[in-house]
This record gives structure tokens, sequence and C-alpha cells, in this order.
């Protein structure tokens, strides 16, 4: 615990104060809008694309508020008390939904698309990488609140990698059908996982490669825009 502590107080020391505000500036407006998205997509529920669209969203906000907002008052506060164990314990939550994000869109697909114009077999691989991803999640061997166990970290991100992958296949095999721009879905999933791969290999050691889930957060924020320009169509 007390090399924990350490490593929180080396990340702090060596981001100055203004990147500190900037940042728990950022994660304050990214939350706000998850959640005023998931009231849009809700308030046109009578829709099922929307109604799940609304709970993607629910669901992504949620999930990243329980690491985001101690991370906060991480931030702008000090380690406060339970604060830490709380930044640990959104990790883990923020896992489990992250998750449960891609299977949900993968029900968006189904509603918006053909699925007889792919093989069952990738919606088989599909749900097969999420149970693993989540079972994985749940060992106490990734010590959640003791630091983390790197190759626990490599385990329970590689089925996550395939399902993230065969998600954005997903959306390149239906193109710009229906010219719903949602081809680019499959592009916002490559920017989020080309920029959260990094983090997970080499932000212990080099604390300011944890700036790479700023833009790895814009990749979310324009899925959810796809979301909100269908509204318009």
């Amino acid at each position: 615990m007390q090399e924990e502590v350490k490593d929180q107080k080396k990340e702090k020391q060596s981001m100055p104060k203004g990147v500190l505000i900037g940042e728990s500036i950022f994660d304050i407006c990214y939350l706000i809008f998850d959640f005023a998205a998931s009231v849009i997509f809700f308030s046109h529920g009578k829709d099922p694309v929307f109604f799940w669209y609304g709970w993607l969203t629910l669901i992504l906000g949620a999930g990243d508020a329980f690491h985001l907002v101690p991370r906060v008052i991480h931030h702008l506060f000090g380690n406060r008390g339970r604060v830490r164990w709380m930044m640990q314990l959104g990790i883990l939550v923020s896992s489990l939904s992250m998750t449960v994000f891609y299977l949900i869109l993968v029900r968006i697909w189904f509603l918006l698309f053909d699925p007889t114009q792919i093989s069952p077999s990738i919606i088989l691989f599909i749900v097969m990488f999420a149970f693993m991803r989540l079972a994985l999640c749940v060992f106490p061997q990734n010590k959640w609140f003791s630091g983390g166990n790197l190759k626990w970290s490599f385990a329970r991100n590689i089925p996550f990698l395939f399902l993230g992958a065969l998600v954005a296949l997903l959306f390149v095999i239906s193109g710009n059908t229906g010219d719903y721009g949602l081809w680019k879905m499959a592009v916002a999933i490559a920017v989020s996982f080309l920029c959260y791969f990094p983090v997970v290999i080499w932000a212990k050691q080099k604390p300011m490669v944890g700036a790479l889930m700023l833009p790895k957060t814009l990749a979310y924020v324009w899925m959810i825009a796809m979301g909100l320009s269908l509204l318009t169509i």
C-alpha cells in the first residue's frame, strides 16, 4: 500500500497543477455530456435504437464516473481518505462497464443492419471474448486494490482487444448502409484501442503516457455523437 501511495504522489508531482486542473475540467465535461446524451436518447425511447443507445451512454458514463469522480477529487484536493481506494474500485467498474458497452453496441448494430450478412461465428466469438474479459476482471490476481498486476492486465485486455476488433469489423461490413455514416464507428473503436493499450503497458513507468486517455475518451464521445446524429435522419 505504501508503494501504491508513493506512485500516486510521484504521478501527481510529475504533472503541473494546471494540467491536473485541465484534465479535471475535461473529465467533468465528458461526464456531463454522457449523462445529457443519455437523457436525450431515452426521450426518444420508443425507438429501440435510441432506447439501447440510451443504455449504452448511461452505462458508459456511470462506469467512467466511478473512476473519474474520485480522480478529479484526487487531482484537486489530494489523496483524501478513501479516494485512492475509490479510484481503484472505479477502474474495476469501468473495465466491466466497457465490456457491456460493446455488447450493447452489437445490439444496436443488429437493430440497424441486416444480421444475415455476417457469419454467426462472429457473434459467437464476440460473446465469448466478452465473457472471457468479464471473468478475468473479477479474479483476485488482478490486485485491483493493491497496485495492480501487469501480467493480469495483459490477460484481461487481450480478449477485450479481440472483442473491440470484431465489433469494429461489424461496422466495416455494414459500411455506409442506410447512409448512417456508421462505418466511422470502426475508426473510432480503432482510435480508442490505439490510445488505450500504450497506457496499459507504460503508464506506471511513464505517467505522461496517461495523457492518451484524453483522445481515447474523445473517441467514445465521437461514438455517442454518431448516435445523436441518427436523431436527425
